[in-house]
């Protein structure tokens, strides 16, 4: 189990370019197997959940080619089938949450998709309902052994239909939308997901031949068509990674430009942040955050209320970044109430940062609330394990921040959703070792 060392309370300073994103990498590489053509794709993250995805599409018989840093091309032309229903599958496939998305295309181009109950983040329930309800609808038969916790759903062919979404799950809507893409005649998908990572999708999957409408909206309409071919395509900065360096360097009172942001595909999270009292300029296609020496303010709404800041879908504020927002608020002037509704255990890392010094009031395993320090209390060193991707990037930008040298354990978790970050931190100036 690998260790940070974290030597804080350092100012930072300098440029950090964003990774690509991971959540829309997971889709499009599942997107691959579509087509027996080439495909190419650019800015794939270098993490461990992305690189476990592409070695699961090589077992399967995916020819793999890594042409630079970032940039693969895929070719699904002789797949071996078999491998799904193999120990060696089962393994690898529970170890991964996004491998949940192969099935809707080899459902689409082969009939039939298996799946072992994928692992993940120890974040709460996340239900895979909406995956298979709408490959019922789609014509497919499902089956589910209980013993070994396998899915599969077969199908001699796939029927256009129209469905209404039980939640506009992002990887739900992914995994349907790839297999109604080759599923005869049309299929409308009402409370589609619409994040840029869907969009983006559509995209791809249009530019191989697809016939996608209403991308962007929460109604997609799909027309099957009988073959997609190979493309290029290039992946989005990560939004969660731009919206964890922002809380960096307001934690650490730095001066930080995060570079090729994708401004327009970044939603409201500026301005989530802004209202957290943070100052974002932005600087053609960057984020400039000048150092926040006097510390950042808390608004309160209109009325004189506490803020809330609590996650919805896509356009609203992505759950992901709401560790990040927590940490923040613990040095704000002012207090804010943190409304996690989608998972029933993402706030349960908040007892490292009580014992580092903060206040913080955990209501329920949904809600939290924030009295900020506004700088006047340091948080105070700790050794800590981090229990998933985000709350571990949350308690490093603490340990960042606080007085002293902190110690986080199983740093795998943030390895998982952020690439090389100790090197890229020390790149700015941050003290952080790494240790087996």
């Amino acid at each position: 189990m690998g260790t940070f060392q974290i030597e804080g309370g350092h100012k930072l300073k300098g440029e950090i370019q964003p990774q690509g994103a991971k959540n829309e990498a997971l889709q499009i590489l599942c997107a691959v197997l579509l087509t027996p053509e080439k495909v190419t794709i650019n800015n794939i993250p270098d993490i461990i959940d992305i690189n476990k995805l592409i070695s699961l599409l090589g077992n399967l018989g995916v020819k793999i080619q890594k042409l630079a840093h970032g940039s693969y091309s895929f070719q699904a032309d002789e797949l071996n089938l078999k491998y799904l229903e193999s120990p060696e599958f089962k393994k690898e496939g529970s170890s991964l949450r996004g491998s949940i998305m192969i099935v809707g295309p080899l459902l689409a181009r082969f009939g039939k998709g298996y799946i072992p109950k994928p692992g993940g983040d120890k974040i709460g329930r996340r239900r895979l309902d909406t995956h298979f309800e709408g490959f019922i609808k789609l014509g497919a038969k499902f089956r589910y052994n209980r013993e070994e916790y396998f899915y599969g759903v077969e199908a001699e062919k796939l029927t256009g239909t129209d469905m209404l979404l039980d939640e506009a799950s992002v990887t739900g809507t992914a995994n349907i939308l790839m297999a109604a893409v080759l599923a005869e005649g049309t299929t409308t998908i009402y409370n589609a997901a619409c994040e840029p990572y869907i969009q983006q999708l559509c995209k791809m999957l249009n530019s191989m031949g697809a016939d996608i409408t209403g991308v962007g909206s929460n109604l997609l309409t799909i027309t099957g068509v009988d073959a997609l071919g190979g493309c290029t395509h290039a992946v989005l900065p990560d939004m969660i990674e731009i919206g964890s360096w922002i809380g960096l360097a307001a934690m650490t009172k730095s001066e930080i430009t995060i570079k090729n942001v994708s401004w327009d595909n970044l939603g409201n999270i500026p301005s989530v942040f802004r209202k957290l009292g943070i100052t974002l300029e932005k600087r053609g296609d960057d984020i400039y955050i000048p150092e926040h020496n006097d510390g950042y303010e808390i608004q309160n709404y209109i009325d004189g209320s506490i803020l809330t800041v609590a996650d919805a879908p896509w356009p609203g504020f992505t759950p992901d970044l709401l560790s990040i927002v927590l940490v923040i608020a613990t040095q704000a002037r002012g207090s804010v109430l943190i409304h996690q509704k989608m998972f029933e255990s993402r706030l349960f890392f908040v007892d490292k940062l009580i014992d580092m010094g903060a206040k913080i009031i955990l209501c329920d395993p949904h809600r939290a609330s924030i009295i900020g320090h506004d700088f006047k209390s340091q948080l105070k060193a700790t050794t800590m394990v981090s229990p998933d991707i985000r709350a571990g990037v949350s308690l490093l930008i603490a340990a960042l921040s606080a007085k002293g040298t902190s110690v986080i354990h199983n740093i795998e978790q943030i390895d998982r959703g952020y690439e090389r970050i100790d090197e890229r931190l020390r790149a700015i100036g941050a003290k952080i070792v790494r240790t087996a």
